[in-house]
């Protein structure tokens, strides 16, 4: 079975590199392949390399085929683009726990029942997340409450499946695809309300229903947020209760994963029900001794466990770490049962195919592997082993031996995990080993069971609020210490393989000569940085932050980044969710902010990227400390590479520092200079085009390699006289996919188009990246990173569409 599985595992990784789908015929192909082989595999008796490698192959065709096969299902039910942005009547069932914002907005599963467009009858993807926030203008009016397992008529407008796409960031769409979910959207309140209607219940009893209610009970009965989102977290699987401060803090003290539905719980939760299950089992027999007789006390504890502790995972939202522990504990329980004892490789590979059997893009998840190679770390090198057999430890030594063998396990899965962590997450928390062994036993022992008491008897969630305050304060502590967290960009895979390979044989109990080989494998992934320009050249990134800017550019030795990104709710940014991360991976450290005005998409950032990054300058056209502001004049050089304000003019301020301009007008615009001065990138803000045309005529022998589009495209930017100053040869257009604003205008496209100027935006590229030592191209991260659940580049076809629309505005530029 060791290759079978091997090569299963295998097969599934192979086929989630693929960039584009094979047809389903072809999959199928695979399948009927892997089948007859392996029929005629099993017909031949005997063992040998050959026939490993036959059940290896076996293995491998059997899990690409399988995951394609179902991927490929999938892709077939994909939305219409034609039905995008466009008001569709929907019926059906919430099927998910609805999450509630601050502002009163829902957020939840659909699975769709019907939908119609004007009373004719279309055909939509299966299951739908929408979002249903207050009317405009009405934002104290809340939608009505829906709660899972209801069925509703609703107005929505769809798009399909899109995020944001940026090196070692969140794959929203891969998210999206793993839950089933073929569009999302927002319900159109407002106007529409009397389309909308509570349906006649299904009569169908959920699982999410009885979650749901449970939170609602303990928000009601907890009044401290932070704490009923743990308790939340903790009882129904509800991590996003929990409210970013915590979720930071339980990062940089490496106790996150005891904040969901881990293994621990789980295994603890069925340790307690085979108990539980053994003594009512015992009792009945007294009474009944043929039931006894019928199914042994030892195997209605093991499968009375099982089951109930099933029952708990599906409760809390059936995780990834639960899956994995269910199956263990049942391959394991049931070998005993049985009599037989696997190997700890093989239950431990079977468990994780059968969670890719079930869930192929599991395998793309960060907790995949943090939990497996946890699992295996601890079976291989048995921390805990003592010399002192368990029959002749007595009285206290107990409890010191238990002592030891959670210190000795804590500390090995510290050590062992943090070369994975620091390639998963470019960071690793040093404290995690002193906050585990407060944490891990206080959350397991104390927290958890008094939060699962509280569906019984509520007064027992007050108790857990004021345990995890007591916490919450030690690990604030922890968190301050000047050594809690080592932050290494992210190094390439194969060094972040062999990284982690060195954490796990640093933890074997072999002799020190062999696991200090260990070190030799994990040393280079700590060395790597990532590549920089040479001495006069430079680095452009354009990030994809949605509707809004921000621009990361690279030197030799400096960094400097160009607004800082959007607001994304009512709590967090841009700056938060994708800059600070992808600065952390990179391994860069800001020398200067410069932020172009005020306006909420381009300064949304502002907070958390002051935060992460104190040592640098900032400049802006808002400040109001003369030092920090952004004037035309201003410069200063970095590695042989010129960096010039060209704007805002010192007569744009009044004497008092006050702006005389609206905000776009007052944009800083920045210039970026190769040393040799042949090759420069213009980074502009929302400047309008007044001010372009005002530009171009101060600096007529002005060009530009690389110019980001002014106001995301807006037609209000991009004047013909700035673009046949600056003749660009490239542009970056940063906006938002189906944004409100119908950026980019079609009237600047059909301009650019005009004058064969070749132009990417963040939609279809993710990512921008231009080097001044390779001017010539623009690299785009959704062309480089090819996945098939992504939305595929579809700049061209947008192109002829838009220049289509636009067909006037070329004779009006032209006699411009």
């Amino acid at each position: 079975m060791t290759p079978l599985l091997l090569g299963w595992v295998a097969g599934v990784a192979g086929q989630l590199q693929q960039a584009s789908l094979w047809a389903d015929w072809v999959y199928a192909l695979l399948l009927l392949v892997a089948l007859a082989i392996g029929m005629g595999l099993w017909r031949i008796q005997g063992s040998g390399i050959a026939r490993s490698l036959g059940w290896l192959l076996v293995g491998v065709l059997a899990g690409a085929g399988q995951a394609g096969w179902r991927a490929a299902d999938f892709a077939a039910q994909a939305m219409d683009p034609a039905l995008e942005g466009v008001l569709l009547l929907v019926s059906g069932r919430i099927d998910s726990l609805p999450q509630r914002g601050a502002d009163g907005h829902q957020r939840f599963e659909l699975a769709v029942d019907a939908a119609e467009r004007q009373g004719r009858p279309v055909g939509i993807p299966d299951r739908l997340l929408l979002s249903w926030y207050p009317p405009r203008g009405q934002e104290g009016r809340a939608p009505p409450v829906v709660r899972a397992g209801e069925r509703w008529q609703l107005p929505v407008t769809l798009k399909r499946p899109h995020g944001l796409l940026n090196p070692h960031g969140f794959d929203r769409e891969r998210w999206l695809w793993e839950h089933g979910i073929g569009a999302t959207g927002s319900v159109k309140a407002g106007r529409h309300d009397r389309q909308i209607r509570r349906l006649a219940p299904s009569g169908a009893w959920r699982i999410d229903a009885a979650r749901q209610a449970v939170r609602e009970q303990i928000d009601s009965r907890v009044a401290d947020d932070r704490q009923a989102g743990v308790i939340a977290a903790l009882v129904v699987g509800d991590q996003s209760a929990i409210l970013r401060q915590d979720w930071e803090l339980f990062r940089v003290t490496g106790v996150a994963h005891l904040m969901s539905i881990s293994g621990l719980h789980v295994t603890m939760f069925a340790w307690l029900a085979m108990r539980l299950v053994s003594a009512l089992w015992r009792a009945l027999a007294r009474r009944r001794p043929a039931v006894a007789l019928a199914v042994p006390v030892p195997v209605a504890a093991a499968w009375g466990g099982i089951v109930l502790a099933t029952a708990y995972a599906l409760f809390a939202g059936w995780g990834v770490p639960a899956q994995r522990t269910l199956l263990m504990l049942a391959v394991v329980l049931g070998l005993r049962l049985r009599g037989h004892r696997w190997p700890w490789p093989l239950v431990w590979l079977l468990a994780m195919a059968v969670v890719l059997l079930l869930d192929p893009l599991a395998l793309m998840q960060p907790g995949f592997w943090l939990s497996f190679v946890a699992v295996g770390i601890l079976f291989s090198s048995d921390p805990g082993q003592s010399l002192v057999p368990e029959s002749q430890v007595h009285g206290w030594h107990r409890p010191l031996r238990s002592v030891g063998r959670l210190l000795a396990e804590q500390g090995v899965i510290t050590l062992a995990l943090a070369p994975l962590t620091l390639m998963l997450f470019a960071q690793v928390s040093l404290a995690g080993l002193v906050a585990n062994l407060m944490a891990v036993p206080w959350v397991t022992l104390v927290v958890t069971p008094l939060a699962f008491l509280g569906v019984l008897l509520p007064w027992a969630w007050d108790v857990a609020a004021v345990a995890l305050g007591w916490m919450s304060h030690g690990l604030e502590w922890i968190a301050t210490l000047p050594w809690a967290v080592i932050e290494r960009p992210i190094a390439p895979w194969p060094l972040a393989a062999a990284a982690v390979v060195g954490g796990i044989l640093l933890v074997q109990r072999w002799p020190w000569v062999l696991r200090s080989a260990g070190l030799l494998l994990v040393w280079p992934a700590l060395l790597w940085s990532s590549a920089r320009p040479a001495p006069g050249d430079f680095e452009v990134m354009a990030i994809d932050v949605g509707q809004g800017s921000a621009i990361l550019v690279r030197t030799t030795r400096h960094a400097l980044l160009f607004d800082t990104g959007p607001r994304q709710g009512e709590d967090s940014s841009a700056g938060e969710r994708v800059i600070v991360p992808l600065l952390r991976a990179l391994g860069e450290r800001l020398d200067a902010v410069v932020v172009s005005h005020a306006d909420s998409d381009h300064a949304g950032g502002m907070e958390a990227i002051a935060e992460a990054h104190p040592q640098a300058r900032w400049l802006a056209s808002f400040a109001t400390e003369p030092s920090r502001r952004c004037v035309a004049g201003q410069h200063w050089e970095w590695d042989g590479v010129r960096f010039d304000i060209m704007h805002p003019w010192p007569q744009d301020y009044a004497e008092d520092g006050r702006t005389l301009l609206e905000d776009n007008a007052m944009s800083c615009v920045l210039r970026v200079t190769q040393a040799a001065g042949q090759e420069s990138a213009w980074l502009t803000g929302d400047i309008d085009a007044d001010h372009e045309v005002r530009l171009a005529m101060a600096h007529p022998q002005a060009t530009a390699t690389l110019l980001v589009a002014p106001h995301h495209g807006s037609a209000t930017s991009s004047s013909p006289v700035w673009l046949n100053t600056l003749k660009p040869r490239h542009i970056v257009i940063q906006a938002g996919y189906r944004n409100a604003f119908r950026h980019p205008s079609p009237t600047v496209l059909a301009r650019y188009l005009q004058r064969d100027i070749p132009w990417v935006s963040s939609p279809a590229c993710g990512a921008a990246t231009w080097r001044s030592a390779d001017p010539g191209r623009v690299q785009c991260w959704r062309h480089q990173d090819r996945r098939y659940w992504r939305s595929a580049p579809r700049e061209a076809s947008a192109a002829a569409g838009w220049t289509a629309k636009a067909g006037e505005s070329l004779a009006e530029d032209t006699d411009d």
